[in-house]
């Protein structure tokens, strides 16, 4: 196994389930999200006790799953409920997930079920405050999770990936500082003095600040498990007092990383960003995730061909460098997680 299952993943948004049912698979786990009972959201696994139909081609009827096939109904523990002329009352109930509606987000536990304690879904800080602003979106992309999360530990590819939004040499140039306590892993890298890149040029006029000045820029990166990367990002101009500047004099933001595998080579990616400036400005929004959508798009196409060469060369050692820092102690906080779950000897 190479991802714990027990913990929460995001697995959806609900504006995805609003209407019908929605298969997805997660941690390997083929699962069917749906509004049951008093509209709260269930999590079953995509099967049809009675010929293996996969539920989400089903409909939501009075609260209960029924299956497009043969119209059987599944109550939200997995229990049959009823079948048009069947008794099926004895039939072996199939896996309920545990599910939680949070943060505008639907989390899901592919594990134990008796372990899932909501209070372990990370908080959401900006989530519906007033001084925040968000807007993100899911890709769908062909990798092993840890290669995403390695990129997002290490921002050195920024300069070269994209040169043309948020890149530049100072990024290269600059060491970054790695720290790990507990299951929490810190890379910090700060930036004094630098032209803003063209995406952060842009957040600078959106806050009404000036655009034309040299800026101190901050990145810290922060991976907790199992997949999450909370990305504290922003520039000031110079003098402003940098990453401790007050709000309105500098551009201050949170990268918000959620990477639920769905297989070994394959990811959802929920992506997005939380801005602390001017959060009233809807125009603005819409303009920072049309901006972060097309960043985080370019990553796309190295990740999936990386996947492909390593999965096309199993036994070749990958070379490591300080910049690796942040990813590989992440990935051994993941190792300790799944060893944790394998049964005793």
């Amino acid at each position: 196994m190479t991802f714990p299952k027990n913990a929460w993943y995001v697995a959806c948004t609900p504006s995805e389930i609003d209407e019908k049912p929605l298969g997805r698979t997660v941690c390997n786990e083929k699962m069917v999200f749906y509004r049951g009972d008093e509209n709260k959201v269930a999590a079953l696994e995509d099967f049809c006790p009675h010929r293996a139909a996969p539920l989400s081609l089903g409909r939501v009827c009075d609260g209960k799953l029924v299956c497009g096939y043969h119209g059987l109904a599944m109550g939200c523990d997995g229990k049959t409920v009823s079948m048009p002329g069947q008794r099926v009352g004895g039939f072996p109930a199939i896996r309920a997930f545990p599910v939680v509606e949070r943060y505008g987000f639907v989390w899901v536990w592919p594990g134990e079920a008796a372990l899932a304690d909501a209070a372990l879904i990370p908080h959401m800080e900006w989530y519906a405050n007033p001084e925040w602003a968000y807007g993100g979106g899911l890709y769908h992309i062909a990798c092993d999770y840890r290669l995403m999360i390695d990129n997002l530990m290490d921002l050195t590819h920024e300069t070269y990936v994209h040169a043309n939004s948020i890149g530049q040499k100072e990024i290269d140039e600059t060491p970054c500082k790695t720290t790990a306590e507990g299951d929490l892993v810190v890379t910090s890298r700060f930036m004094e003095g630098v032209e803003p890149p063209p995406f952060w040029k842009l957040a600078l006029k959106g806050n009404h600040l000036p655009d034309d000045v040299m800026v101190d820029r901050w990145q810290i990166c922060r991976f907790t498990p199992p997949s999450n990367v909370m990305i504290e990002v922003g520039v000031a101009p110079v003098g402003s007092g940098g990453y401790e500047a007050p709000n309105d004099k500098k551009v201050y933001s949170v990268v918000v990383d959620f990477i639920t595998p769905e297989t070994e080579t394959s990811i959802h990616y929920f992506w997005g960003m939380a801005r602390k400036f001017n959060p009233n400005d809807k125009a603005l929004t819409a303009t920072v995730r049309e901006g972060q959508g097309k960043i985080f798009s370019e990553d796309l196409e190295m990740l999936e061909k990386q996947q492909r060469n390593i999965s096309a060369n199993p036994d070749r050692k990958l070379l490591m460098l300080n910049i690796d820092a942040g990813g590989l102690r992440s990935r051994k906080v993941i190792e300790r997680l799944i060893a944790q779950e394998q049964p005793a000897a």
